[in-house]
């Protein structure tokens, strides 16, 4: 099996930032706007974000395809502005494999390594340990377009790893992967980079993703940060609604404060009263919107606040509502379903939440 890597390194952005022409109005604007991260040596941080945002260009910079117009990036404490993409220690994963369609599985992962003039017994002896890593052995002859799309991917981390780079970077590489391919090799990634211990930077716009494979996830919107975290951190403690609505499904409940105790902060909704805890300080008046994630939402008989059933609709594993409280639309996922009163659509039930699985932005 592969060796561990060499020492992994950790990447410091200073306050970087890209500027770009608008090609319609001839104006500038900032693609990423002063960002400033330090990642550790062997974590795995992705950069999450929609269209737009600023990842790509980031990562983009990061390999050294890209300039940026203002701050340094470092690289295992080494600056590295100046450097073009191969003298970088970095290897990037493409999202579109980007493999040589007249060279075999074994040459195209072995192509780094004799750009780098590394002996014939060791290239060998490497290309067969990283094959083995992303299970490829014995299909070394094979033509890459005699593979399906998840094996041509792992080619692809295969060479990327096999040059042993301080920091591997991911641009959305599984994008062109069906569904349960998809969970399958973002499994691989995350198994394989653990086993290594190296740096890894991932670049997707898919949530769950994120959530699944990440150390750290770097939430961004229009060229800065707008949350980063742990999936936890992020899931759970939104710092906006922005990110509160990216990841994952969110109900909003706007109302004001009524009272605060510690912790605990009473919310007076349209529709009753709920308490969640936050360490938000906040005044009785206060606007205040609660954050609740569907699965935290019970419905019953009797509760906290009243509901009209608008949907019900039985998914298997939980029942999905969608439900009326006050003028809010809320959506609920009650787990488990099967022992449970089931409502139907047009009845009056209520909802209710522990004042720990809230959120107040």
């Amino acid at each position: 099996m592969a060796e561990k890597v060499k020492q992994p390194k950790g990447v410091k952005l200073d306050h970087i930032s890209k500027i770009y022409e608008d090609p319609k109005t001839g104006k500038e604007f900032y693609a990423v706007h002063d960002v400033t991260l330090d990642i550790k040596p062997g974590s795995f941080v992705t950069l999450l974000g929609p269209s737009g945002c600023g990842k790509t260009t980031t990562l983009r910079m990061i390999a050294g395809f890209e300039s940026p117009d203002e701050g340094e990036i470092y690289l295992g404490g080494e600056a590295i502005n100046e450097l073009t993409p191969n003298k970088r220690d970095t290897a990037m994963v493409f999202q579109s494999y980007a493999l040589f369609p007249h060279y075999n599985v074994f040459d195209n992962v072995a192509y780094g390594l004799r750009l780098r003039k590394v002996p014939k017994d060791e290239i060998k002896r490497r290309v067969t340990d990283i094959l083995a890593l992303v299970e490829l052995s014995g299909m070394e002859q094979r033509m890459t377009n005699q593979l399906s799309g998840g094996q041509q991917q792992r080619v692809a981390l295969a060479r990327a790893l096999v040059v042993e780079p301080g920091v591997l970077l991911f641009d959305e590489p599984l994008s062109n992967l069906d569904a349960k391919l998809r969970v399958q090799m973002r499994t691989e990634i995350r198994r394989i980079q653990q086993k290594l211990g190296i740096t890894a930077i991932y670049v997707t716009h898919d949530q769950s993703e994120a959530m699944s494979i990440s150390d750290q996830i770097i939430l961004m919107k229009n060229g800065v940060i707008a949350q980063m975290g742990t999936p936890h951190e992020i899931y759970y403690h939104p710092v906006s609604e922005f990110v509160a609505d990216f990841i994952g499904e969110c109900n909003f409940l706007k109302g004001r404060v009524v009272s605060r105790e510690g912790t605990t902060t009473v919310v007076e909704l349209p529709a009753g009263k709920a308490a969640v805890i936050s360490d938000k300080e906040s005044m009785s008046g206060d606007e205040a919107e609660i954050v609740l994630r569907p699965e935290a939402i019970e419905i019953a008989e009797t509760g906290m606040l009243p509901c009209t059933v608008e949907l019900s609709c039985f998914m298997g594993s939980y029942q999905n509502y969608h439900v009326r409280v006050g003028d809010t639309l809320v959506k609920i996922t009650d787990n488990c379903p099967i022992n449970k009163r089931v409502f139907d659509v047009g009845e009056n039930a209520f909802i209710s939440f522990k004042k720990e699985c809230a959120h107040l932005l």
